[in-house]
């Protein structure tokens, strides 16, 4: 059977002082309990490490500079697994900490290893409690918010359902504490419905998420065949009744299809160092024979990346795929719009295909 990911957010896992909420985590870690005795696997992702840190440390306000954030997460991070695994253990479950960075999934081998690792702890019965390593990642290398990295989790472990329990009932058609009229949305089958809906982006005053960040998750993980729900946390009802087939909050359902495992790698998880502007040639050849990208139909390359960097492929202003590239941007910008044989006189020992299919995620 396939695992089930289960996502609490920093406003779940601590109070705003910082407090481990223990009656919220008993109850996950009751019900989790339950269903494992029953054979079903599980995966949870908690925040809460730098609010918890901030409590320790006896700083009232959270601060804004890297390096305070990391340095209260390493202090918090021990306290919020402590948590779990103590309320894991009085239910006969073991449990694994699991810290994650960016990089691990943006690097292929990192992520198959990541991979394998969460399969093996699975395999044995035991819960993996995973959170982003937040003492040694960067701005520019991070997930920013755990809803992501519950996301890639998620598709990492190819769950049946990701599951993200936050301090609201749901998405709502509009913010419920701005405009009386909101209702709540029971389920989306189509992305496209998002477009009727307003939105928000603010988290709550201990972490940094917000339900704009919950919906692009959803859809991450519906994209890879997964389904996903957003749901109260605080709802004592809620996780029973999910994990029981019942209704609570958001379903967003899983689109039909799964890609493998290497195409998901590369649209979620490898960034992008750089773009090119591809012809309209270029794009029915990728788009309607499956082609690989050709030097001759670049042109223009934006960015700065070496080869085997993830590329975006564009037209028109539009997002056409992404993919690996086997050019670095100086040598691109001297071959784009060239012919293969004037490519091999330029750059002898270069690669025919600026992208191969094989490395190639259409969008």
């Amino acid at each position: 059977m396939r695992p089930i990911v289960v996502k609490l957010g920093s406003a779940l896992v601590a109070d705003e002082q910082g407090v481990v909420r223990s009656d919220v985590l008993e109850r996950v870690a009751a019900t989790v309990a339950e269903r494992a005795r029953r054979g079903e696997r599980f995966v949870i992702v908690s925040s809460g490490a730098i609010a918890c840190g901030l409590r320790e440390l006896g700083i009232a306000v959270r601060p804004t500079q890297m390096e305070e954030l990391q340095a209260a997460s390493a202090v918090g991070q021990g306290t919020v697994y402590r948590a779990w695994h103590d309320l894991l253990n009085s239910h006969g479950v073991r449990s694994a900490q699991v810290l994650l960075t960016f990089y691990d999934m943006a690097q292929r081998t990192h992520y198959v290893n990541a991979r394998h690792t969460l399969a093996t702890l699975l395999r044995w019965g035991v819960v993996p409690v995973v959170n982003e390593n937040d003492t040694t990642t960067t701005d520019e290398i991070s997930f920013g918010d755990n809803d992501f990295l519950a996301a890639q989790v998620a598709i990492l472990v190819e769950a049946r359902l990701l599951l993200l329990l936050t301090d609201t009932d749901g998405l709502y058609t509009a913010d419920p504490r701005r405009d009386a009229s909101a209702r709540l949305v029971s389920e989306v089958r189509d992305p496209r419905e998002l477009a009727n809906y307003t939105i928000g982006e603010s988290g709550s005053a201990v972490g940094s998420g917000g339900m704009r960040s919950k919906v692009a998750a959803a859809e991450m993980v519906t994209g890879a065949g997964i389904a996903c729900v957003v749901a109260s946390g605080l709802d004592p009802r809620a996780l029973a009744t999910v994990l029981a087939g019942g209704r609570a909050g958001t379903l967003f359902h899983p689109r039909r299809g799964r890609e493998p495992s290497f195409k998901l790698w590369l649209r979620h998880a490898k960034p992008a160092r750089g773009a090119v502007v591809v012809d309209a040639g270029a794009v029915r050849a990728l788009v309607e024979r499956g082609s690989s990208l050709l030097p001759v139909g670049i042109l223009a390359v934006e960015g700065e990346f070496e080869p085997g960097d993830a590329v975006e492929i564009r037209h028109d202003g539009r997002l056409v795929g992404k993919g690996i590239v086997n050019y670095s941007a100086d040598e691109l910008r001297r071959v784009m719009g060239l012919t293969s044989d004037r490519v091999r006189e330029l750059l002898p020992h270069a690669s025919e295909e600026a992208v191969h299919r094989n490395y190639l995620a259409l969008a």
